[in-house]
């Protein structure tokens, strides 16, 4: 019970770069591949992860992430785990469809989810900003909760990585993003039993070109 009360350090990822990435498409829950720069920043962040004290790895279960996390695996040799709970948002409706194609097509939906409304969710299955907050909470309490006194990597995605963030600083689900959550960069967060706190975010110095941030997760 002492070690459940011990800080967790978390390690969060975001996994690495889509060819759907690059076309601004809606990806959530459908199961896209890395594109040669997605399997490139997967090697590279596996690489700044290798010399890591890590104790586990657990990782959405999206072929994007888990290709991310196996490259980490792989240089670390900690245990890998598929966690469901942190795929990205469902998008419903939206999945697909690029940013342009949104706003052409539903206009009165792209301004509910442009103003990060809080309880929109899309159609056909979407889920809302409250309920992923939730969700992202609840699952991050859970896994840090097993290694008190370690250190754990999380490989998930743009909308998880950015309500983790507000969860770790307080932020309100409809503050503007002024943070990047950009595909393999190395973010920090301790967590314990009673709060989380930010350490370190977006660090990319491991990554030698250009780093392509979620604009609208």
């Amino acid at each position: 019970m002492e070690q459940q009360q011990q800080a967790t350090r978390i390690i969060a990822i975001r996994h690495g770069e889509t060819a759907w990435n690059v076309d601004t498409r809606i990806q959530g829950h459908l199961d896209i591949a890395l594109n040669d720069t997605g399997l490139w920043q997967a090697r590279r962040v596996a690489q700044a992860l290798a010399g890591e004290d890590i104790a586990a790895i657990y990782s959405s279960d999206l072929q994007r992430a888990w290709a991310t996390a196996q490259a980490i695996a792989t240089a670390s040799g900690a245990p890998l785990t598929p966690e469901p709970a942190l795929r990205e948002r469902s998008f419903g409706s939206f999945e697909g469809r690029t940013f342009a194609q949104i706003e052409q097509q539903s206009p009165e939906h792209a301004l509910l989810w442009r103003k990060r409304a809080p309880d929109f969710a899309p159609e056909g299955g979407g889920e809302s900003l409250t309920t992923l907050s939730a969700r992202v909470r609840q699952t991050v309490q859970r896994l840090a909760a097993r290694h008190g006194g370690e250190q754990i990597v999380l490989v998930a995605h743009g909308g998880v990585l950015d309500a983790l963030y507000r969860l770790a600083t307080g932020l309100d689900l409809q503050a503007p993003r002024t943070w990047q959550l950009a595909n393999a960069a190395i973010n920090r967060v301790l967590w314990t039993p009673e709060a989380m706190t930010l350490v370190g975010w977006a660090d990319v110095r491991h990554l030698e070109g250009g780093v392509r941030d979620e604009l609208h997760s």
